[in-house]
C-alpha cells in the first residue's frame, strides 16, 4: 500500500493548492484525480470548466497573482461587470474593495491554469496520479498512524490502496467521493443537506468567435442578463478572451419545472410555445439572437471555436449554489473548494476562494493539525461567502420586473460610492428605493455574520 502524510481527492485548484502547501512544507502528498478529456489540454486532467473569471480583489484572497502565471493563462484584461435587466441596467467598474492587482480583473484559460496548479505542486514535490478514480475512503479514527495503521484508506477502483493521516476532500460540487466521507460521521442522511440535484445547478457554454468590431465593444466587460431566463440565481453571460472569441453560457437550476413558474411571458429568452425549459444550447442561441440577430447572421458571424472547451467548443458541468459546510477536522479530514460550497451562492466561478482553502488545508495538514481549518477559512474567505450567501438571499425568488428595480436602486447607489460598499450604506439622498435595497442587503448579512452561513457545522459530526 502506497502510504503518504497527506492523500488529495481531485486535482483542480483547490486540490492542486492544497498539495502546493502540503509539500512545500515538507509533507509526502499525493494528489489522486480521475481524470477527463478536454479538446484544449493534451493528456487528462481535472474537470476544469468554468467561466474563469477574477476580480481585483479575489486575486488576494487566491493568493496567487497573474504574474506568476505563464503567459498563456490569462486571455483578457477587464475594467467593467455589466448586469443587465429587462429594462435597466448597471455597470460595475470598480469593486471599491482595496486590492493589490491593479486592474478590475481578468478572464483567464481554466484548463491551462489547472495544468499550471498541476506543474507546480509537482514542483514542490508533490505527486499527482491520473486515472486514479477514488471508490471508497475508510477512516479509523483509533489508528496509530504508523506505517501500517493509517487514519485514512483510500481505494482505488484499480484495486490499489493509499494510506494517509490527513485527507482532504477537492473533488468539486458533485461531491461524489465527499458525501461517502461525511456520510460516516452525520446522524442523519447526507443527502438530506447535499444531494447534488438539490445543491447544484447546471452551466452550458460555448466559445463563440465574435465579429472583430463587435469584439471591440465587448472587449474588457463581463456582461451577465438577469431576469431573462426563470430559475434562483438563473443567468446567461458573456466572457470576453482572446482572439475575438467569447465564452457565451448561462446556469440555471436542475429540475426546474416550466408549468411552476410565474409570469412566464416576461423571460425574454422563453417561448410561448415551451413546454419544457429550454436546453443550455437553446437558451445560448435565443440570447445571441436577441442581442446580436439584427446585425449579424448568428451561424455564420459567431461560429463555434471547435478546439477550445471540454468537447467541441462547448462545455457542460455542475457547479455548487448552496452555503458552505465545515468539516469533520477532528478526524484529520478537510473539504475544499467546490466540495465545501465555499464557490456558491451568487458569482459564476470561485476559483478563488478553491485556491485559498485548499492552502490552508495543506498547510494545516502538513503541521499535523487541522483543527483550526474551520476557523481559518472563515477568517480568509468569510466576507466574501457573506456578500455572496445575503445577496443570494435577497434575489432568491426575484422576477424581471424586481430585476429592473433593484438595478435602477444600485445604479443611484453607486452614483454615491463604490462598488460593494455601495450596498453597506442606506443613504436616503440616493433615493428611497436606493436606500432600501441597501438596508435590506445590511439586515439580511445580519442574518448570517459569525458564521451563520454555514449550513453543516463541525459540531454536527458524530466523532
Amino acid at each position: 500500500m502506497e502510504r503518504v502524510d497527506v492523500a488529495i481527492v481531485g486535482g483542480g485548484p483547490a486540490g492542486t493548492s492544497a498539495a502546493h502547501a502540503a509539500a512545500s512544507a515538507g509533507a509526502s502528498t499525493v494528489v489522486l484525480e480521475k481524470g477527463v478529456p478536454r479538446a484544449d489540454r493534451q493528456g487528462l486532467g481535472p474537470d476544469s470548466t468554468d467561466a474563469a473569471g477574477i476580480l481585483d480583489y479575489w486575486v488576494d484572497i487566491m493568493g496567487i497573482h497573474p504574474d506568476e502565471m505563464p503567459d498563456d493563462v490569462v486571455l483578457d484584461i477587464l475594467d467593467r461587470a455589466e448586469f443587465i435587466g429587462p429594462n435597466e441596467t448597471v455597470t460595475l467598474r470598480s469593486t471599491g474593495i482595496d486590492s493589490s492587482y491593479d486592474e478590475f480583473g481578468y478572464t483567464f484559460h481554466r484548463a491551462k491554469f489547472d495544468d499550471w496548479m498541476r506543474s507546480r505542486s509537482e514542483e514542490a514535490g508533490a505527486g499527482y496520479r491520473l486515472k486514479a478514480s477514488v471508490r471508497d475512503v475508510e477512516t479509523d479514527l483509533n489508528a496509530t498512524g504508523g506505517e501500517d495503521d493509517p487514519r485514512h484508506v483510500v481505494r482505488l477502483a484499480n484495486g490499489e490502496n493509499v494510506g494517509a493521516d490527513f485527507l482532504i476532500l477537492a473533488d468539486g460540487p458533485q461531491r461524489t467521493v465527499t458525501n461517502k466521507v461525511l456520510d460516516d460521521f452525520l446522524p442523519f442522511d447526507i443527502t438530506e443537506r447535499l444531494a447534488s440535484p438539490k445543491v447544484n445547478h447546471i452551466a452550458y457554454q460555448e466559445h463563440r468567435e465574435f465579429p472583430p468590431e463587435l469584439f471591440e465593444e465587448v472587449d474588457g466587460g463581463i456582461k451577465f442578463w438577469w431576469g431573462y431566463m426563470p430559475g434562483h440565481t438563473a443567468y446567461p453571460w458573456v466572457f470576453p478572451n482572446d482572439n475575438n472569441v467569447c465564452r457565451v453560457g448561462l446556469t440555471m437550476p436542475i429540475g426546474l419545472d416550466i408549468d411552476e413558474v410565474d409570469d412566464r411571458d416576461n423571460y425574454k429568452l422563453l417561448r410561448e410555445d415551451d413546454e419544457k425549459v429550454p436546453q443550455g444550447r437553446e437558451y445560448v442561441r435565443r440570447l445571441l439572437e436577441q442581442e446580436y440577430g439584427d446585425e449579424y447572421d448568428i451561424d455564420e458571424d459567431f461560429p463555434l471555436v471547435e478546439e477550445r472547451g471540454k468537447s467541441k467548443g462547448t462545455e457542460t458541468y455542475s457547479i455548487s449554489s448552496t452555503r458552505p459546510i465545515d468539516s469533520p477536522t477532528k478526524a484529520g479530514i478537510a473539504v475544499t473548494g467546490g466540495a465545501m460550497g465555499s464557490t456558491s451562492a451568487f458569482h459564476e466561478g470561485g476559483d478563488h476562494v478553491a485556491v485559498r482553502t485548499g492552502a490552508i488545508a495543506g498547510e494545516l495538514a502538513a503541521e499535523g493539525d487541522l483543527s483550526e481549518y474551520n476557523t481559518r477559512w472563515k477568517d480568509a474567505i468569510g466576507d466574501e461567502i457573506l456578500r455572496n450567501v445575503a445577496m443570494a438571499d435577497i434575489v432568491h425568488d426575484y422576477g424581471p420586473s424586481d430585476w429592473d428595480t433593484t438595478f435602477k436602486a444600485a445604479r443611484k447607489l453607486l452614483d454615491s460610492d463604490k462598488g460593494y460598499k455601495a450596498f453597506d450604506r442606506a443613504k436616503l439622498t440616493a433615493g428611497f428605493s436606493a436606500a432600501k435595497l441597501a438596508t435590506k442587503y445590511k439586515r439580511t448579512k445580519v442574518k448570517f455574520r459569525n458564521g451563520k452561513y454555514v449550513q453543516l457545522t463541525e459540531s454536527e459530526y458524530t466523532l
